[in-house]
């Protein structure tokens, strides 16, 4: 399944095939399911405690691409970013609109000189002649996706492309039909437009209104030649979010998380990066405030093609994700003082 999940098409905006698969594999195991005005997938499992709470997960469907913004008369395209794509990661890679017409990207410049936020200077080739030809395959508006199958590697490594959030859906389904009757309810959330400004965590939270929440998203490895500004690395374990530039995770959650993992066994390492988000930002600032922690799978290469996780480290997140919303959680969630 994970291998299948990461071959849908779905950028930002359009995800609607990956939560249509998404609704056949939980279907059995929920007891509610919803798809609300902008897309997001709302999968609830109830529980079963006197004192439960609401728990909010949430991992995003949509991918990051480009999208066509004007059609030459010599029938190339150009093209704007959906999400965080940088020009150099992009360039001379394959792509593929929704329709099936692939492409590759090319550069109007020798790509050591483009800066990363000069996508202007980038460009699709589908082969055509001419605008005339071009606009049989596609319109402005369009957009394509990267292309990268999903292909087993050494040891317990796997390369995809949109591992980014994928995976995390992936989790969260495993994590349900292991399930078996929760202490609280936990909302399994598919979200929307994580990748230009996590629209469908802020939009869904507010609907479901959690009192806990927790996001599950890929983080970057930082186990690769000259990188070592952070923790995280392929096959130690599920990564528990300390903070990013979107959030800074509650800490009593967080503690909560780390004593599961060592109540379960299960293998666990810290997260704290000094940029990017996930969910746990718009959840967090959703209503009047919701505590929220992130647990990430470790993810090399992550907004390109070719991105690398390790299925240990996807195992153990099911794990944590599982044992941690099926406890308790005897967290406080507002303290009325006087």
């Amino acid at each position: 399944m994970l291998s299948e999940i990461t071959k849908i098409w779905g950028i930002s905006g359009q995800e609607k095939q990956v939560s249509d698969y998404i609704i056949e594999q939980v279907r059995d195991y929920a007891d509610s399911i919803v798809r609300d005005a902008i897309g997001n997938l709302i999968v609830v499992k109830r529980g079963y405690g006197e004192n439960k709470k609401k728990i909010m997960s949430s991992a995003h469907m949509d991918e990051i691409g480009l999208c066509v913004v004007k059609i030459l008369d010599n029938g190339f395209l150009k093209v704007r970013t959906i999400g965080g794509v940088s020009p150099h990661t992009s360039y001379m890679n394959r792509v593929v609109f929704k329709n099936g017409t692939y492409g590759t990207v090319g550069c109007t410049d020798k790509i050591q000189n483009v800066q990363p936020g000069e996508i202007e200077k980038m460009y699709i080739d589908i082969g055509a002649a001419d605008k005339e030809e071009a606009e049989k395959y596609v319109q402005v508006g369009d957009c394509a996706v990267f292309c990268g199958d999903y292909v087993p590697l050494a040891g317990r490594n796997v390369m995809s492309k949109i591992f980014d959030d994928r995976v995390a859906c992936y989790i969260q389904i495993e994590a349900l039909k292991q399930m078996k009757t929760p202490y609280h309810d936990v909302y399994f959330v598919f979200t929307v437009q994580e990748e230009i400004g996590l629209v469908g965590a802020i939009t869904s939270a507010e609907r479901v209104n959690p009192d806990l929440g927790i996001a599950i998203d890929v983080t970057p490895a930082f186990d690769v030649p000259g990188s070592d500004h952070g923790n995280s690395a392929l096959g130690k374990g599920a990564a528990i979010k300390i903070n990013d530039s979107s959030v800074l995770c509650n800490p009593e959650m967080t503690e909560a998380l780390i004593a599961c993992a060592k109540e379960h066994g299960i293998a666990y390492q810290l997260d704290s990066l000094y940029a990017g988000g996930t969910d746990a930002g718009g959840i967090s600032r959703s209503n009047a405030g919701v505590k929220a922690v992130g647990i990430s799978i470790p993810n090399r290469y992550c907004h390109a093609p070719n991105s690398i996780v390790n299925l240990d480290d996807v195992e153990a997140c099911i794990a944590l994700l599982k044992a941690y919303t099926e406890s308790e959680l005897e967290i406080v969630v507002e303290e009325v003082i006087k």
